[in-house]
């Protein structure tokens, strides 16, 4: 279990206060001694952006301490080193406090304090962070602010969208909000395992860490049975005593995929039913008409998509470039599914899409954004049917330099749905029936084109991790049969660059056309990040440049270096774990891992949001018609781009969960049993162990490790005994029995059974110098092994 850390903007762990006020039982707050136009202390820079953190950037910060010319240099610097030492951290365009909250946050509403006031937490939170912080709501009179407009209401269970302030008062949550706008208004449904009690009905014992046991009366069980996974509502809430519940649904046994999955949808609110209103609209919508569309019928474009895939968005053509100005130049062809057609500004189908975010994609099942009757049928380009697209036609020199492109709205007919193994079968020299005809006139085009494409993406340097996916392959029974890893084909990188240059086109065009829009954007690693690298690589006799100005292709020597070797793993791993998450922003800020400057997603509107609108302001800067981006969504860019940032990241912790749950429960029976593994974390409190013949990971509690002391050491990501010199570092093979699997924490404990290895010289140096601040943990004989998720 997580222990609540500290709050890091204080060595002292106190909640900070705002400036020059106090809270009812705080002493007040010393103001900020400001001279305007001198250089601030580290230490004022650090609270005035913790108590200001609407003003966090380096150009308000200037502009806050009136800081002008060698002034303003030396204040970057300063934010520099902050950021290097882990002080500071970037959040888009501004800084905050490592730990902090981002001035705009999603907020679930979970409980009330003892006034009755609500509280909320971030509806997504790093889980090596600790636990989520409490946010104060402030609830607006229904007037608005300043007795203007109407302001938003939100109730228990609801999720906003809100403005963070630090708190006034000390001795409550750290934080207080405004809310901006009510994302989802839940229905207060919770889910957990039905149990059955002694004389009838039965308890609900919850799935979710912080949620309620309840009572459930014979009359209200709905038919379940000891151990169904069952949602239900609130029957009776008293003041004493648990809650009364009343059975809605039976889900099914807790071991199916369908019901694991269900817990992951329900424990983060992924919205999964289409109210009425959503289907209504969908069932009535009619095919596209040719209104401001070019007819493109006869271009045999084609669809490449996994052999499962049900709806087929992008569509691809290529060509010899004719022009003699261009000598080996190609042109590429990149169709989308018009979805902006179908899906209009504030509709129904609109507002549904937004609170989704995207879809979201387990082992077995899809929580589509959009219903069937647009995802799959009118916006899924199907082989040999009309069907509206918005088109990018891209010029590449020989050289693979993109030389120039223009949009069209188009209506299509796709010439073949093709799947990558299909795709790439023909090309190596076993084409069947259906791609025989096609593979001198299409594919080969093709293929000749990514070639044409890839000598400027191996110019580019893109970041060039190999972190193979695996894949879970189900029983009938919804049941884990086994894991693999697809291969890699060309036909797989063919369709990924193309897609990603027609994403820069998008890019490209919206700002020519000055047109607000909504980028992908992915910073580099922080400072921190890059210290904590470098002093592993170190241990490796790998070097890492110092600087602030590191670039994708830094990354890809140390790859490089790292190939072949016993450490090729762990490098990768290392690397992935340095890098920022990339996130949606109206301000641009590139996008370091692909290395480029610009860029937005454009080709996945069926499956993605900022898709979507990115498709609305094409439509509306390019003067194609219906559908385009309207002046309300403009102003709400900042606010459309948190929440589905935020989106983003739910879907991504519930397809994870879902996976570590159907692995847990397929090896429950196998307790007792050893497997191989390798190490994939180092903490203080014991290793990760991944399986990579399952795709999951594991936990060896430190107390079962031995009867060493064994000491942490961060840089070298080690465990190691300090009277034997044996340990563990991140990488290494290993053989593990599993002591225990607990599907519905999706958690796997492990019982070391390899021997530690003996350290480098640099590890046992590290003992010798007595240097345990770092880190040093004792085996504590007698303690129990921790339970659960670590």
């Amino acid at each position: 279990m997580s222990r609540i850390p500290r709050d890091r903007t204080n060595p002292a762990g106190k909640r900070p206060g705002k400036i020059g006020r106090a809270g009812k039982d705080a002493p007040a707050v010393e103001p900020l001694n400001i001279v305007h136009g001198a250089l601030p202390s580290r230490e004022v820079i650090l609270r005035f952006i913790a108590d200001h953190p609407q003003k966090a950037s380096k150009r308000e910060l200037a502009k806050a301490f009136g800081l002008k010319g060698d002034n303003r240099v030396e204040l970057k610097h300063m934010l520099q080193e902050l950021e290097r030492e882990g002080m500071l951290q970037k959040n888009r365009k501004s800084l905050i406090r490592p730990g902090a909250l981002p001035p705009v946050t999603v907020l679930d509403i979970t409980t009330r304090d003892k006034d009755g006031d609500l509280i909320g937490r971030p509806a997504e939170w790093p889980e090596d962070q600790g636990v989520a912080p409490a946010v104060a709501i402030r609830q607006q009179s229904p007037a608005g602010r300043q007795g203007k407009g109407k302001a938003p209401v939100a109730g228990l269970g609801d999720r906003i969208l809100a403005k963070i302030f630090p708190a006034v008062d000390r001795g409550g949550p750290a934080y207080t909000a405004r809310i901006i706008k009510v994302i989802d208004r839940r229905r207060g449904a919770s889910m957990g395992v039905f149990r059955t009690a002694p004389g009838g009905g039965g308890r609900l014992l919850p799935i979710e860490r912080r949620g309620e046991e309840m009572v459930i009366d014979p009359d209200f069980t709905g038919g379940a049975t000891d151990g169904d996974l069952v949602e239900v509502e609130i029957a009776r809430l008293g003041r004493f005593g648990l809650p009364r519940a009343k059975v809605l649904s039976v889900v099914g046994s807790v071991g199916s995929e369908k019901a694991i999955s269900m817990i992951a949808i329900h424990a983060h609110g992924i919205p999964h039913v289409f109210p009425p209103a959503v289907i209504a609209e969908a069932e009535a919508a009619k095919p596209a008409s040719m209104s401001h569309r070019e007819d493109w019928r006869d271009v045999p474009l084609i669809t490449i998509d996994p052999a499962d895939a049900k709806d087929h968005d992008d569509a691809v053509y290529a060509e010899l470039d004719p022009s003699p100005d261009n000598p080996g130049g190609v042109i590429v062809t990149v169709a989308i599914a018009d979805v902006s057609w179908y899906v209009r500004p504030n509709s129904p189908l609109d507002r549904e899409a937004l609170k989704r975010g995207n879809s979201v994609y387990f082992p077995d099942r899809v929580v589509p954004m959009l219903p069937e009757r647009i995802s799959n049928d009118l916006c899924s380009l199907k082989e040999g049917v009309d069907r509206p697209a918005l088109a990018v036609r891209m010029s590449f020199s020989g050289d693979g330099r993109k030389i120039g492109h223009t949009f069209y709205r188009i209506m299509m007919k796709s010439a073949a749905k093709l799947s990558y193994q299909q795709a790439q079968a023909a090309i190596d020299g076993k084409p069947d029936d259906q791609t025989g005809p096609m593979l001198e006139p299409i594919l080969k085009p093709l293929w000749h084109a990514y070639e044409v494409m890839k000598r400027g993406r191996d110019r580019r340097q893109p970041l060039e991790l190999d972190m193979p996916e695996r894949k879970i392959l189900l029983k009938p029974d919804g049941t884990v049969d086994r894991v693999v890893v697809p291969p890699r084909l060309d036909a797989h990188k063919l369709i990924e660059e193309m897609m990603i240059q027609a994403n820069v086109c998008a890019a490209e065009t919206l700002e020519k056309k000055r047109q607000p829009l909504i980028y992908r954007i992915h910073d580099g690693p922080t400072l921190a990040k890059q210290e904590i690298l470098r002093e592993f690589l170190a241990t490796l006799g790998i070097s890492l440049a110092k600087g602030g100005n590191m670039r994708a292709n830094n990354f890809n020597g140390i790859l490089a270096k790292a190939d072949g070797t016993p450490h090729q793993t762990m490098v990768n791993e290392m690397v992935l774990r340095s890098q920022s998450q990339a996130i949606y922003g109206p301000e641009n800020i590139g996008h370091f891992g692909l290395n480029l400057m610009k860029y937005a997603h454009f080709t996945s509107p069926i499956r993605r949001y900022a898709d979507l609108i990115v498709h609305r302001a094409l439509v509306g800067s390019l003067g194609f018609g219906e559908g385009g981006i309207t002046p309300d969504e403009e102003a709400a860019l900042d606010d459309i781009a948190a929440e589905i940032s935020t989106f983003e990241r739910r879907a991504m912790a519930a397809e994870r969960e879902t996976v570590d749950r159907l692995i847990a429960h397929h090896l429950s029976g196998r307790v007792g049993e050893e497997f191989a593994g390798r190490v994939s974390g180092v903490t203080k409190s014991g290793l990760f162990v991944a399986l990579p013949d399952y795709g999951a990971d594991g936990f060896v509690p430190i107390s079962t490790l031995g009867t060493d002391y064994f000491i942490y050491d961060e840089a070298h990501q080690a465990l190691s005994g300090e009277r034997t010199g044996l340990g563990y570092r991140l990488g290494d093979s290993v053989t593990v029995k599993l002591a225990e699997a607990i599907p519905l924490a999706g958690a796997l404990r492990f019982e070391m059974i390899s021997e530690g290895r003996e350290m480098p010289a640099a590890v046992r140096s590290f003992h010798k110098a007595g240097r345990r601040d770092r880190g040093q943990v004792r085996k504590k004989p007698g303690t129990r092994p921790p339970r659960g998720r670590h």
